[in-house]
Order: structure tokens, then C-alpha cells, then sequence
């Protein structure tokens, strides 16, 4: 990246993302180590540790899918030992996804054990329409109201919205992350950062975001990584953020955990491993090994 002029993050961060991804694997491996414990020896406070936060992300759209095989789907998740999970709103009209969003509820109980994510679909007036309808859940967050780079809307709405709001996904670099805390109104002790480190460049884009953090008086667990993959379960448990995202049952056999890793409470804990422990992952592995 030495030349590269700035600007532009997009496709190209994906892809250093994904090289930066792969020589962190090695790195580890040659230190025959957990990449999460890799990381906190070389950049964290040398204290790390193996169980983390985790929520699993489902609950999409589609043709035929009601409220009964959304509950189902919730359902497995708490199954596996989840107690928070997210699903997705803005696919349907206001008063559906509120029945939708009440049909979740009565699985995982409370509020507080549910994100929901708009996925950056609405303007300003939907985002303030769905957050009025929104408050008296108390949910753990509500995801992506608007554009991602449209910290005004973010603004407005923090402003507005008493609970917890999460964004950041879709901001791949320091630059941006920046942008969002200096202007979109981001309380920081309230709301959720979500950086995907395979999308922004890597792990050496994610310490610079880190460090940036830092200086506007931001704690490192106040991220929540998007993605729900190993890279970002490694940074979390060695950086000390916040906890991760998941995908038990979709993008497999990418998403998950490792084959032996343990779910409780929301909590999971790693099996031993070296690396990312992508090799831990049996479906996974094999289908590389085919490939």
C-alpha cells in the first residue's frame, strides 16, 4: 500500500483484507499459536483469552419464509446456546416487521437479547418512523438505519433514538471510522462499533482504527465486529473488543466456529488451535483440501 493514493475504499480493501487475512494465519502458525494470542502479545496488553461475546446473525427475508420458520430459526440459535441474536428489518412494512420483531422476542425473551439491522436502507423520516416504533422494546441495538456514510441521518438519529444504535460495517478504513465518531453522533457509552477487519484492509488498517479510537476516548469494547468469521473472533479475543458476530447456520461451511468450540450463554470458547483454526473446521477444511 505504499504508493497507493488514498480514498476510494471499496473492493481493493477487500482483497488486502483477504492477503493481510491469510499472512496473519501464517504468522501464527509459525509461532504455533492462536492468532488471538499472537495478537495480544504483539499489540494487546498481553492478556487475552478464549471465550468472548457472541450473537448469532440470521433472520433474513424470504419468499415463503413467516413468522413461524423465523421463530424456528431463532429457536435454533437459542439451542445452540445463544441468548442474543439479530435479524433483519426494512424488507417489509413497519407494521409486519413489528410482528415479526414480537414473535423473536417471545424466544429470546427480552430486548435486550435482540440487534435489529435495516442493512442501510431507509431515509431520514424511516429511520425516525421505525426508531419511535422501536423504543418501547429496548432492544440491544438497532443496526444500519441509513447510508453508511450518511452521518447526518446517523446524527439525527442518535439524537433522537434513546437506546442503542450500531453501525460501521460498510467502513473500510481508519478514515472513515473517523468521520463517523468525529460526525455521526455516536455515543460512546451507548453504541456499537462494527469495523469488519477482512474488509478494511486488514489487521494493520484495524490497529491504526483502534489507535484513532483510542485518542477520541473510545474503548476497543465497544466494537462488535461484523463478518462473522475467525479473523474477527481472533482480534476480539485478543485485542479485548467487544465480542463478535456469528453465523451458525448460513454461509457454510465458512460460517460457525470451530468443530469443538463451545456456545453458552452467548459466551463461546475456543477449542485449542493454531492460526485462525480454520483447519479446526472440518467441512471446511475439506472442501479446501477438494479445492
Amino acid at each position: 500500500m505504499h504508493n497507493e493514493k488514498p480514498g476510494g475504499h471499496g473492493e481493493r480493501s477487500t482483497a488486502v483484507g483477504t492477503l493481510d487475512m491469510a499472512v496473519w494465519d501464517l504468522v501464527s502458525k509459525i509461532e504455533q499459536k492462536p492468532l488471538y494470542k499472537v495478537l495480544a502479545d504483539k499489540y494487546g496488553n498481553k492478556q487475552c483469552t478464549n471465550k468472548i461475546f457472541v450473537y448469532a446473525a440470521g433472520g433474513y427475508y424470504y419468499p415463503g419464509k413467516d413468522i413461524s420458520m423465523l421463530q424456528q430459526e431463532m429457536q435454533s440459535y437459542v439451542d445452540q446456546g445463544f441468548t442474543t441474536v439479530k435479524m433483519k428489518i426494512g424488507g417489509a412494512r413497519l407494521e409486519d416487521d413489528l410482528k415479526r420483531i414480537e414473535s423473536v422476542l417471545k424466544i429470546v425473551g427480552k430486548g435486550s437479547n435482540l440487534c435489529v439491522d435495516a442493512n442501510g436502507r431507509f431515509d431520514l423520516a424511516t429511520a425516525l418512523s421505525y426508531a419511535k416504533a422501536l423504543e418501547p422494546y429496548g432492544l440491544k441495538w438497532y443496526e444500519e438505519a441509513g447510508d453508511p456514510l450518511d452521518y447526518e441521518l446517523n446524527a439525527k438519529l442518535c439524537a433522537q433514538y434513546p437506546h442503542a444504535v450500531a453501525t460501521g460495517e460498510n467502513l473500510f478504513s481508519m478514515q472513515d471510522a473517523r468521520n463517523l465518531i468525529r460526525y455521526g453522533g455516536m455515543r460512546k457509552e451507548k453504541d456499537w462499533l462494527q469495523f469488519d477487519c477482512s474488509l478494511s484492509y486488514g489487521l494493520v488498517e484495524y490497529l491504526r482504527t483502534l489507535d484513532m479510537m483510542q485518542e477520541y476516548g473510545w474503548s476497543p469494547t465497544r466494537i462488535i465486529p461484523h463478518g462473522g468469521h475467525q479473523l474477527s473472533c481472533n482480534i476480539a479475543a485478543g485485542l479485548n473488543l467487544g465480542g463478535n458476530e456469528i453465523y451458525p447456520n448460513l454461509f457454510q461451511p465458512f460460517g460457525g466456529f470451530p468443530d469443538d468450540a463451545v456456545v453458552e450463554n452467548s459466551f463461546v470458547t475456543f477449542p485449542k488451535f493454531v492460526g485462525l483454526g480454520l483447519e479446526s473446521k472440518k467441512k471446511l477444511r475439506d472442501l479446501l483440501h477438494k479445492l
